[in-house]
């Protein structure tokens, strides 16, 4: 399809602007430009059609499935949008006075309260932007408490080898080195590589529980210990939270801080890489290192912004992305103490469901059929016998308005794609998707060279994967006249 700039007219225009009925502003000829800026010129109607036009060629849940594992795609319900919406929330200032604001910190501070209590904490904050935000934030509570304590031997953070990949490009922002640790054959934490990894040099350990297999390692409560024996403290990664919430609890297992993903967990919306939110919370004895400020509550009942001296600092502009929070505020109280664990059973249950019949149709699950809220399958095997590859069965998928899995990854398994298909998926588009993959591994096995040009039905195909990567084309380039 043709760009905005590509469309445009040189004469055309929208909308034609009332009379000026306020006083005219003058600017300083320095701060006035030499010339219009480049800018496109369509017709009211030209513009309606290229956004439209967009709009088709793009993939949500409101268009299909979305199995996207360890990104947990679920359906982001209305309420939460019309909450949202409410003048109350959506039309304030950042900057107002404390006591005109007092429904917005109410609601912060009430949605920090229920998110301190599913994971098990003592004290959230909101400010963290996304999940990789909120786990560098984590881990500037760790390095704040271990240089309190004068331990500025502790550098080194302990990472499995089945992390997600921010955890390890986090540590390394905070200021620590990273020490990878591998798997044993369950797929869980290596116990004994794990022993021989810590020592008087260790801050701590970043783990995703479940995994990124999909696994709920068995010895969580002996990993947090080790690390704890070894001076360390345990970060807990979020990212999977949808799996276990209502169930079990980090804190409970042994963390010290977590991060959350109000975009994963909480139903909010996930964007074009925002707006996002990762919420931190930690134990008591981290709390006083939490960014700056803090929703506190006041002797005469009212609510307030409080500033510790140890904080880490600021993390975010203002507050967080305040409307996120109120999205996942409105989730939490539509669902309720009942509603929050059956829909990571449900979570659970629709994962096992097509792990079990995609195991049945022919697909590898190298970690067997039981799993969590998400599987990984080996396509290895039959890349091996017809040469068919993980890509070509992600980018079939596509023809048939399903969004693929998450592709190669975990690192661990080389031909891997990861399926999550979350607790707002009914059997019917479970029984489609298994109706699908069981379709294209008879491709697959029938003509798998015709596989490698899949897409066949999409406005783009198959593209350089490399090129696309190394050398996007980001730029529109103006020609001489433009």
């Amino acid at each position: 399809m043709k760009l905005l700039f590509e469309r445009s007219v040189a004469g055309r225009k929208q909308t034609i602007f009332p009379d000026l009925d306020v006083p005219e502003a003058t600017f300083d000829e320095t701060l006035i430009r030499q010339s219009a800026p480049r800018l496109p010129q369509m017709a009211e109607v030209d513009l309606g059609r290229h956004y439209t036009e967009l709009a088709k060629q793009t993939h949500g849940v409101n268009d299909g499935f979305y199995p996207l594992g360890s990104c947990t795609m679920k359906y982001n319900p209305r309420v939460n949008e019309q909450v949202a919406a409410l003048p109350g929330f959506a039309d304030i200032h950042p900057l107002q006075p404390e006591e005109t604001v007092q429904g917005c910190l109410g609601a912060m501070h009430e949605l920090e309260g229920m998110l301190a209590e599913i994971c098990g904490m003592d004290a959230m904050t909101l400010q963290p932007a996304a999940g990789a935000h909120g786990e560098y934030t984590g881990l500037l509570l760790i390095r704040a408490h271990h240089l309190a304590n004068g331990d500025t031997g502790r550098t080194k953070i302990i990472v499995p080898d089945s992390a997600h990949g921010t955890n390890p490009a986090s540590a390394v922002m905070a200021g620590f080195t990273v020490v990878s640790v591998p798997s044993d054959a369950q797929g869980g934490v290596d116990l004994d590589a794990l022993r021989a990894a810590v020592g008087p040099d260790t801050a701590g350990l970043m783990l995703t529980n479940p995994n990124t297999l999909g696994l709920f390692d068995p010895n969580i409560v002996e990993i947090c210990q080790i690390i704890h024996e070894a001076g360390g403290l345990c970060y807990y990664d979020g990212a999977n939270l949808n799996a276990v919430m209502g169930h079990a609890r980090p804190g409970d297992m042994g963390f010290d801080c977590v991060h959350v993903n109000l975009h994963k967990t909480f139903s909010t919306p996930h964007g074009g890489g925002g707006p996002g939110s990762g919420p931190v919370g930690c134990k008591a004895f981290l709390a006083p290192y939490l960014p700056n400020p803090r929703v506190v509550e006041r002797p005469d009942g009212t609510l307030a912004f409080s500033c510790d001296e140890q904080s880490v600092g600021k993390v975010r502009s203002f507050y967080g992305n305040f409307l996120v929070a109120v999205r996942a505020l409105a989730y939490i109280l539509t669902l309720g103490r009942e509603g929050i664990p059956e829909a990571s059973a449900s979570a659970v249950l629709n994962a096992n469901y097509l792990a079990h019949f995609l195991s049945e149709a022919g697909y590898v699950l190298p970690y067997g059929e039981r799993c969590m809220h998400e599987f990984v399958i080996d396509v290895g095997p039959l890349k091996a016998e017809t040469g068919v590859s993980a890509m070509d069965v992600a980018k079939r998928l596509l023809d048939f308005g399903v969004h693929p899995p998450t592709m190669y990854f975990p690192l661990i398994v080389h031909e891997a794609l990861m399926a999550e298909p979350t607790e707002t998926e009914s059997r019917e588009t479970l029984d489609e998707f298994v109706g699908l993959m069981t379709g294209i591994l008879k491709e697959a096995h029938e003509d798998g060279e015709r596989l490698h040009s899949a897409p066949f039905t999409c406005p783009i195909g198959r593209p350089d994967e490399v090129k696309a990567a190394r050398k996007p084309h980001v730029r529109y380039e103006f020609d001489e006249e433009g």
